[in-house]
């Protein structure tokens, strides 16, 4: 739950979203994404530093690996066959898309093909960087219009709000 100094842990987050289902598998991702520190709490610092990834004028670089990162539920470096299937059963809950099993086979399975280049059964970070690069409207839910508006009210606010890099360490 919160407490006073703005940070939140696991649960507390997770019981105010109301997550239900298969949303738990990209809820978990994005908050250990989150959590800078590893310690389980995202405070207010983390939160913004890792929030920055969605601002309009981050580079693509950035956001690829950090999409990367988000599909790569295991952080074995790569993505497998049986990540891409939860991620992509996750955002058809997400999306409360019901489709049959031999499809959502079919899409994993088409999509392995089409990304995994080197066919070692698993995706690295530059066949990604490579598909994205192609596809870059999988990119659009990593930008948020309204951030540059933030940091344009409040620029030091942003700036001066950033994680400590020495305690990320």
């Amino acid at each position: 739950m919160g407490n006073r100094c703005g940070a939140y842990d696991e649960k507390g987050i997770f019981i105010s979203t109301r997550l239900r289902g298969n949303d738990c598998t990209s809820f978990r991702q994005i908050f250990d994404l989150f959590d800078l520190k590893r310690n389980g709490v995202i405070d207010f610092g983390e939160f913004v530093r890792s929030l920055s990834v969605f601002h309009p004028n981050t580079a693509q670089d950035e956001k690829i690996a950090f999409a990367f990162r988000l599909y790569d539920l295991r952080s074995t470096g790569f993505i497998e066959r049986e990540e891409l299937k939860e991620m992509v059963l996750a955002l058809l809950n997400e999306s409360e898309l019901c489709l049959s099993d031999d499809i959502v086979e079919t899409i994993v399975d088409q999509t392995c093909k089409l990304v995994d280049s080197n066919s070692d059964g698993k995706i690295d970070p530059i066949e990604w960087k490579e598909f994205v690069k192609k596809n870059p409207s999988l990119l659009k839910n990593m930008t948020l219009p309204y951030l540059k508006d933030i940091t344009m009210a409040f620029p030091s606010f942003v700036m001066n709000s950033e994680a400590d890099d020495e305690v990320l360490d």
